[in-house]
């Protein structure tokens, strides 16, 4: 995972993303990519089961004014 942090309380999932960070741009250049999980992540629950994200954060590699 790339500028994705993760937290698990209860019955809760908090994903927190840094979006000052830049991370080049995508494999078609349309884009800027902010954060990924690079395809799908599994993350434990308090209660021992199992969850999957796929997570892609990203800008418009040109900005339009």
């Amino acid at each position: 995972m790339k500028n994705v942090n993760a937290a698990i309380k209860g019955n809760i999932l908090t994903l927190t993303v840094d979006l000052s960070k830049d991370f080049g741009q995508s494999k078609t250049g349309k884009s800027t990519i902010v954060a990924t999980t690079s395809g799908n992540a599994s993350f434990g629950t308090e209660a021992g089961n199992q969850v999957k994200v796929g997570l892609n954060v990203y800008r418009d590699a040109v900005n339009k004014a």
